[in-house]
């Protein structure tokens, strides 16, 4: 056995060994809307006693949620708007999810990139034209329009040629615009205390957010596209 193998078979087995205790120990009941707001009072507490520590975990767990795929990103980025003012939660879930998601891309290409380019290499192939023709404005169309899950475009990413810079610097501005639509609901979903609160501006404005962003970004994008002469962003069921 090589000693790259070796490396390998190891950060297989630590990456096993997590998913297998977060299975287990069903850490997933921590990554939830309901227990957030139940713990808003405690954290309040912890967050203005040991500041620094409380950031510094919340943008670990967040990073390694990321980076093995984990269920709860979103609930994350809900959370940083939910448990944190505004700009704060803005900066650790963009750069947590942008850090997440380079270390996936990273972790795919290290293990697995050979091996899955010889293996599906015809189904691969309009990714890797597509990285290609149009490099780092490919995946920021794939980052600002959500056709496809993020989890996914780390992987598919991860069997490309493309730089880990290039893709990070290139998602953390693509994933932007919507982390602070995701960070803004979360402001207001912490505020909900009574019924009334359901119907307030701020919260209506925000979910109409959640639910407009991603088909006004998408004709936007078609727009440029066309008037560029490139081919407009296609649902998943057209391809």
């Amino acid at each position: 056995m090589t000693k790259s193998t070796l490396k390998k078979l190891l950060i297989i087995a630590a990456v096993a060994l997590i998913l297998a205790l977060f299975f287990a120990l069903d850490l997933g009941q921590y990554l939830s809307l309901d227990y957030l707001k139940q713990s808003r009072a405690r954290f309040a507490a912890l967050y203005e006693q040991h500041t620094l520590l409380v950031l510094g975990a919340y943008f670990g767990i967040y990073v390694v949620s990321t980076a093995l795929s984990l269920p709860g990103a979103t609930v994350l980025t809900l959370g940083a708007g939910a448990l944190f003012a505004f700009w704060t939660g803005l900066v650790l879930a963009s750069f947590a999810s942008t850090l997440g998601a380079a270390l996936a891309c990273f972790l795919v290409r290290y293990l697995l990139r050979g091996w899955v380019q010889k293996r599906f290499e015809d189904r691969l192939q309009r990714v890797n034209e597509g990285v290609r023709r149009e490099g780092a404005f490919y995946l920021f169309t794939m980052r600002l329009v959500p056709i496809f899950p993020f989890f996914l475009i780390n992987v598919a990413m991860g069997l490309t040629p493309m730089r880990i810079w290039t893709f990070a610097w290139v998602s953390q501005l693509g994933m932007l615009p919507g982390t602070a639509v995701y960070v803004n609901a979360g402001r207001q979903l912490a505020g909900i205390e009574s019924m009334g609160d359901i119907f307030s501006p701020g919260l209506i404005l925000s979910f109409a957010l959640l639910g407009i962003f991603p088909l006004a970004t998408k004709k936007a994008i078609n727009i440029y596209r066309r008037k560029s002469g490139r081919q407009p962003v296609r649902d998943t069921a057209s391809k």
